[in-house]
């Protein structure tokens, strides 16, 4: 299949704004695209008309324009597992005093698709629409543990193993072992992998086919939670992925069968 150049340039420059680097002068995106400042700013004007890049009148820097989140949007709200999960995530997060997350896979990475922060919550790195990756998380491991050799094999190839912290698994061998483990309990632990300081326990949430869709997470911090209080955490988090999978269909092509 073809590939429209002008296209993958204006979704390249897309690509280059992040937590980082919110807003880029036309030279940075010229040097990082390795291409004319002309042809840079004909493609940002384009952008630009059509609501994909807004510029800072202050200071004349590029942006992220408002359609973004307006056609993210429109992606999230499509997602009937959010919907369905929408109502559990509160409760757990008000049962709990703690952060609740949603996460999907996309690709290599999961996704935050939605957040409730309980009363007691102290954690601030997650948000919807970021990026985690699936090694050193929870969530990650809960989506990825159930996959097939195949698909396992596609994520896993040429994976980056970064080591968030000291704790981080940074080999396949070691993640394989973890996914095993995970498989086994029926429930994933990121203690201390991706943030320091923060343990998460995670759980799948299933279709009507059985595969993991999405995860599910309470995100602690280990100063505040103690083992024991987390089982009790970890009992509630099972049971309402458990009805959230139902709700998916989990279980019912199984009877009808």
């Amino acid at each position: 299949m073809p590939i429209i150049q002008a296209v993958e340039r204006a979704l390249k420059i897309l690509d280059l704004f992040d937590e980082q680097d919110l807003e880029l002068k036309i030279t940075d995106i010229s040097e990082r695209m390795q291409l004319h400042k002309s042809t840079v700013h004909s493609l940002l004007k384009t952008l630009q008309v059509h609501g994909y890049i807004d510029q800072n009148p202050e200071n004349g820097k590029y942006r992220l324009g408002m359609k973004l989140f307006e056609r993210g949007n429109f992606v999230i709200h499509g997602l009937d597992v959010r919907k369905v999960a929408k109502r559990y995530l509160v409760d757990l997060s008000m049962k709990t005093g703690q952060t609740t997350h949603l996460v999907i896979l996309d690709d290599k990475e999961g996704v935050y698709i939605d957040k409730v922060e309980g009363p007691q919550a102290t954690i601030l790195y997650s948000r919807i629409g970021r990026r985690i990756p699936v090694h050193s998380s929870g969530v990650g491991k809960a989506l990825v543990a159930w996959k097939s050799e195949k698909e396992l094999a596609h994520i896993l190839k040429d994976y980056h193993y970064v080591a968030q912290t000291a704790r981080t698994i940074t080999n396949e061998p070691d993640f394989r072992a973890e996914l095993k483990k995970v498989r086994e309990q029926g429930y994933a632990v990121d203690n201390q992998e991706n943030e320091p300081g923060v343990r998460c326990i995670a759980v799948p949430i299933r279709n009507h086919q059985g595969q993991a869709i999405a995860a599910v997470s309470i995100s602690t911090l280990v100063t505040r939670v103690d083992d024991q209080e987390l089982e009790q955490f970890l009992a509630l988090l099972k049971k309402a992925a458990e009805e959230m999978s139902e709700e998916m269909g989990y279980g019912f092509g199984a009877r009808s069968v």
